[in-house]
């Protein structure tokens, strides 16, 4: 694998690699400038399939914000990723899914409209940032993991906007919040701020209405601003 390569220790100058990357951004750059739509990045567990509760509510979701005209942005796999392409195909919406080169799990779904395959992580993840309007997480693991904490960075150290971002399941996530209050909160790691970037929910109108209701929010202030300016 190239990421594993480029950080091999004994690899002091892996040939090609910066062209390698340069190429990837370009070409998940074009992809993004193809989503024509304000789009919500959903995450979650790959290892999931039919007949689990995540993937019926992720399909539910995705079809929700396609019926608003959303794009639906995942990582392009099985489990919670195809339930959510899925539901925005069913819902007229736009599917698109960043896949990324795997040795196991990370077949891609179906239920695409726009798809990438990526060698490099961090490619792939300015990818799922760029083009969002919040984040919807599943139950996952490691990546879902990874997807949710690195979201909460760019955040909190004022990389991107704040956005919304929804924890999907209170059986799954709920005691999660509790330790964030409870550890890093309480012993002041992070701020009351930080935790309120959470949204805790098991109902995917929810979800929706919180990721679309802070994109309308924020575009409606932007004329506001552009008339104020504009009076000085």
């Amino acid at each position: 694998m190239d990421d594993r390569r480029i950080l091999d220790t004994e690899q002091v100058d892996p040939p090609d690699a910066v062209a390698q990357i340069a190429e990837e951004f370009r070409a998940g750059f074009a992809l993004v400038d193809k989503i024509d739509r304000p789009a919500v990045a959903i995450f979650g567990s790959a290892r999931i399939g039919e007949e689990h509760p995540a993937y019926a509510a992720a399909r539910v979701t995705g079809r929700l914000f396609g019926e608003r005209g959303w794009a639906v942005v995942t990582g392009g796999g099985p489990g919670v990723m195809e339930a959510a392409n899925r539901g925005a195909q069913e819902g007229a919406g736009l599917s698109v899914g960043f896949n990324i080169e795997l040795p196991h799990e990370q077949r891609s779904n179906a239920y695409l409209d726009i798809e990438y395959t990526f060698r490099h992580f961090y490619a792939r993840k300015v990818c799922f940032v760029k083009p969002s309007e919040g984040f919807v997480i599943f139950p996952g693991g490691f990546g879902t993991l990874d997807e949710l904490f690195e979201s909460l960075t760019l955040i909190q150290t004022g990389k991107v906007m704040h956005f919304p971002v929804v924890l999907f399941g209170s059986d799954y996530w709920g005691e999660f919040l509790e330790w964030m209050r409870n550890k890093p909160l309480r012993e002041a790691m992070i701020s009351p701020d930080d935790v309120g970037l959470l949204h805790l929910t098991d109902d995917p109108e929810e979800a929706v209405e919180l990721v679309v209701e802070r994109y309308e929010q924020r575009h409606a202030q932007v004329p506001a601003a552009a008339q104020k300016e504009d009076a000085q």
